[in-house]
């Protein structure tokens, strides 16, 4: 007897929570059936909660699809942005946290895309163009590129980096490589170089294959290629990082790539692994302001310019969700935004003991009256 009443208790416990999920729903969906699909696909109960809620909200015809499609995750997360834009409540800290509990859903759907989780073994498989830091036993990086790949070999460009002793040769030194292949992870292994044509027009190297590589660190964030100008300031410490903007001119630079964990950033002349810095840009009316530290340098010794790989600090929640909105190209902002000119980089100043980055000064404001000159 006791049995049967809590079997009964049960049955209509369940026909409750069907009955709730339905009126939650505003409609007739089968929303049992949304959360079991959401615990198949490995999400728990309050990221399904929240996936429910958004679906309600932007009225998506097929809510299941948001454990699996990004084209629908990208859909609630527009539709989300334009209704709390057009109550003007951008800034509220309600609307922020979920517009990035939706992103990290965003992140989570995307990286579990095959192209993320295959890595390769061989470096047969690396793409004409795709960068290396070649290391010399206790000397580098220098900074090279895929030119051809060949079935014995590949063929890279001249290595730039530290100066070498003169009649240097890199033929049959053994060298390791690092790289970092797009929308996968990192890689290292180590080789030997077969010939170093360097009385070539353009000289290369020949190096020999390996099939041995080490993927070292898958991606955690998506980077996106850009152009966008941005100022760049150093900073004493990382401690003193922040998102206020500088009203002083800083030195003029230029993103490469953009994440919500970094970015690479285009100056003159070199600087130091290790600098702390702050960058700030524009994004059409929106104003990003990122500060981290400088992990990596690519030195283009012909150009005399460097490529600085910065991981950032920790961000607040609303100037992630800025750049993410960009990252995901949730509006076309990366067609729409006007790039300009390509700025000029400023040089910058050697001490005797290494070389550091220095802001420019300050420039002075214009007198009142002269604005328009």
């Amino acid at each position: 007897m006791i049995l049967v009443a809590i079997l009964l208790a049960l049955a209509f416990l369940a026909v409750l929570a069907v009955i709730l999920l339905r009126r939650a729903g505003g409609g007739r969906f089968p929303w049992l059936q949304f959360y079991m699909k959401g615990r198949e696909s490995g999400f728990i109960f309050r990221e399904i909660n929240l996936l429910r809620r958004v679906s309600i909200e932007t009225r998506l015809e097929n809510p299941t699809a948001l454990f699996w499609s990004i084209k629908m995750l990208d859909r609630a997360l527009k539709g989300t942005i334009i209704k709390y834009r057009a109550r003007s409540q951008e800034q509220d800290p309600e609307y922020n946290l979920l517009l990035s509990k939706l992103f990290e859903l965003r992140k989570r759907v995307e990286f579990d895309q095959p192209k993320y989780k295959m890595g390769i073994k061989s470096s047969r498989k690396l793409l004409p163009k795709q960068g290396l830091r070649i290391m010399l036993p206790g000397l580098g990086p220098f900074g090279s590129m895929v030119v051809e790949n060949l079935t014995r070999y590949m063929a890279v460009s001249h290595p730039q980096g530290p100066k070498l002793p003169d009649g240097f040769s890199w033929k049959n030194q053994k060298v390791g490589i690092y790289l970092w292949r797009a929308e996968d992870a990192g890689y290292f292994f180590q080789t030997k170089v077969l010939e170093d044509f360097i009385d070539r027009k353009y000289p290369i190297l020949h190096i020999a294959h390996s099939d041995n590589l080490i993927r070292t660190q898958k991606r955690n964030s998506l980077r996106v290629e850009t152009e966008i100008a941005a100022e760049l300031f150093p900073l004493k410490s990382i401690d003193l990082a922040s998102e206020v903007p500088e009203e002083a001119r800083g030195l003029r630079c230029r993103l490469a790539d953009l994440s919500e964990g970094g970015a690479a950033i285009l100056i003159g002349g070199k600087a130091r692994v290790g600098l702390p810095i702050k960058i700030q840009f524009s994004m059409g009316e929106t104003l990003v302001v990122m500060s981290g530290v400088v992990k990596g340098i690519t030195f283009d010794q012909k150009k005399n310019r460097s490529l600085l790989h910065m991981q950032a600090a920790s961000s607040s929640v609303t100037m992630r969700n800025r750049i993410l909105v960009y990252v995901y190209n949730l509006f076309g902002e990366r067609e729409t935004i006007v790039l300009g000119k390509k700025p000029v980089t400023p040089p910058i100043e050697r001490s005797s003991e290494e070389i550091i980055l220095k802001a420019t000064p300050p420039a002075p404001k214009p007198a009142a009256g002269n604005a328009g000159s």
